[in-house]
């Protein structure tokens, strides 16, 4: 067995060329809350580390984003931990998946939704 030695640091995300950042493009799709937690917390993170994101919205994940306030409901397998993980997110000052997709906007990350399921769900 060898003996690990000490990695340099990590180097700040500005000092790395824009090519080599990488780019996210995420489908989002469905309206489970399971699924916007994560999508809120990747699309913050990848746009603080200077990635180019782009958030395509469709079918029942409309829903969270309306500007009527829709309670995203967990799967079935998950509804007996969605108690404990609310106040989990809460207690670690965890930002709801919203307030992180705003902020990741403001630092470049580009969200679209399809006009056509707009129509269709009203």
């Amino acid at each position: 067995m060898t003996a690990m030695t000490t990695a340099e640091p990590w180097s700040r995300t500005a000092d790395v060329p824009a090519k080599e950042k990488g780019e996210i493009s995420i489908l989002m799709f469905s309206e489970t809350a399971d699924k916007f937690i994560p999508l809120g917390i990747i699309t913050q993170a990848s746009a603080a580390m200077g990635m180019r994101i782009q958030v395509f919205v469709t079918e029942f994940a409309l829903l969270g984003f309306a500007k009527e306030r829709h309670e995203l409901p967990f799967p079935a397998e998950f509804a007996a931990m969605a108690p404990a993980l609310s106040r989990s997110m809460e207690s670690s000052h965890l930002p709801a998946w919203d307030v992180m997709i705003r902020q990741a906007k403001q630092m470049g990350a580009r969200v679209y939704v399809c006009l056509a399921m707009c129509e269709v769900i009203g």
